[in-house]
C-alpha cells in the first residue's frame, strides 16, 4: 500500500514544512494590517521533533522536503538543523523558501548543502513600494540576499512575485530584465484568497492576464521541455529571442489541483492536507513522544482528508505565514 497516496490516486511525495510562524516582514498579501498574535515557543516543534518527522516521512515515501516559515532563517541556528537534515537523509531532495532578506550571511553555510532549489520573494525593484509591501523590509538586503546565492552552485534560485494589481503589476518588465540579467528563474503567483483579511478581489490578476501582459507577448511559448511538465504548479513559457523561462502559477484561475503531490506541516505541528484547509491533523504528541505508529497513523488521516480541489472546502481561515505557502 502506497502511504502517500489520497483518496483520488495522488501521491503526495512533496512535504511543505513550516519551522516557524515569525517574520521579520508584515507583507500586505500575507498578514492583517492589525497585526498577529505569535505562537507561543512552547507550542513550537523543537529541531528535534522536525527531525523525527523527517525520518516518518522518509519511511513512508516522502521524496521532497521544502522548509518555509513564516521566514525560516529568523529561527535561531536554522542552518545548523539544515546541516543535520542533509546528513541524516543524503538521499532526500531539500529546499527552501525565504524572502531573502537574511540569506548574504548565510549562503555559504546554505550552498554547501547541496538544495535542490532556493525560492526568495521578490514582488518588486522599487525601494518605496518594497517599503509599502513588506512594511518593514528593505529591498537593498534582499537584493545583496539573491546576488549571494545567483549562479554560485547546482541550487537553483527562483524568484516568486505575488502580482497585485495597481500595485506592481506594471513592474513585469523590470523583474524580467532583472532576473534575466542575474541568472534567475521569475515565477509570476496569482494573488491568493487565502485570508479575508488581506486578500482583494480588485488586486486579483489572473494567469491569462500576466500572460497578455508580458513584454513582445508573441515571443513567449509554452515550455515543452520534461523539466516543464513534471516542474510542479507552475507552468513555464520561453522566450524564442532571449531564452529566457518564466513561471506562471495560477493557483486560482487554472487550479492544479489534479495533479497536486504536496502536503504541508505546520510549524506547531499541524498537517493540512490542502493550502486552504482550514483545519489539519495535529501529530505534535506524537512527535515530541516519538510515536513513530502515531505520527504515521496521524500523517495518513490528514492525506484521507485531502480534498479534490481547494474549491470544494472552505478557504480564508489561516494566515500565510502560518501556513508556509
Amino acid at each position: 500500500m502506497e502511504l502517500l497516496k489520497d483518496p483520488f490516486g495522488r501521491i503526495l511525495h512533496y512535504i511543505r514544512i513550516s519551522v516557524t510562524d515569525r517574520c521579520n516582514f508584515r507583507c500586505q498579501y500575507c498578514m492583517p494590517k492589525d497585526g498577529v498574535l505569535w505562537i507561543d515557543h512552547g507550542r513550537i516543534l523543537r529541531y528535534e521533533d522536525l527531525l523525527f518527522l523527517c525520518h516518518v516521512l522518509k519511511d513512508m515515501g516522502a521524496q521532497k522536503i521544502r522548509f518555509t516559515g513564516g521566514e525560516p532563517l529568523v529561527r535561531k541556528d536554522f542552518t545548523l538543523f539544515l546541516k543535520k537534515v542533509r546528513e541524516m537523509f543524503p538521499s532526500m531532495t531539500l529546499s527552501l523558501t525565504t524572502n531573502g532578506s537574511l540569506l548574504a550571511p548565510l549562503a555559504e553555510d546554505l550552498l554547501s548543502l547541496n538544495l535542490e532549489s532556493i525560492n526568495i520573494s521578490l514582488d518588486t525593484l522599487n525601494p518605496e513600494r518594497f517599503k509599502m509591501i513588506t512594511c518593514t523590509g528593505s529591498l537593498s538586503e534582499v537584493i545583496q540576499g539573491i546576488q549571494s546565492v545567483a549562479g554560485r552552485s547546482k541550487t537553483k534560485v527562483k524568484l516568486n512575485t505575488v502580482l497585485m494589481r495597481g500595485i506592481n503589476d506594471h513592474e513585469i518588465p523590470e523583474l524580467l530584465a532583472f532576473a534575466l540579467k542575474e541568472d534567475l528563474l521569475l515565477r509570476l503567483i496569482e494573488f491568493m484568497p487565502l485570508d479575508g483579511g488581506v486578500w482583494s478581489k480588485e488586486r486579483f490578476i489572473s494567469a491569462d492576464d500576466i500572460i497578455q501582459s508580458l513584454p513582445e507577448s508573441e515571443l513567449w511559448r509554452e515550455e515543452a521541455s520534461e523539466e516543464a511538465i513534471n516542474a510542479g504548479p507552475a507552468r513555464y513559457l520561453i522566450n524564442e529571442a532571449t531564452g529566457q523561462r518564466l513561471g506562471i502559477i495560477a493557483a486560482v484561475s487554472h487550479h492544479f489541483c489534479a495533479s497536486c503531490n504536496r502536503l504541508r506541516i505546520t510549524s506547531e505541528g499541524e498537517v493540512l492536507p490542502c493550502l486552504f484547509s482550514g483545519k489539519g491533523v495535529e501529530i505534535r504528541d506524537a512527535l515530541r513522544s516519538r510515536d513513530e505508529e502515531k505520527t504515521r497513523q496521524g500523517i495518513i488521516k490528514a492525506i484521507r482528508q485531502k480534498p479534490r480541489r481547494w474549491l470544494d472546502i472552505e478557504s480564508g481561515k489561516e494566515h500565510m505565514f502560518r501556513i508556509g505557502g
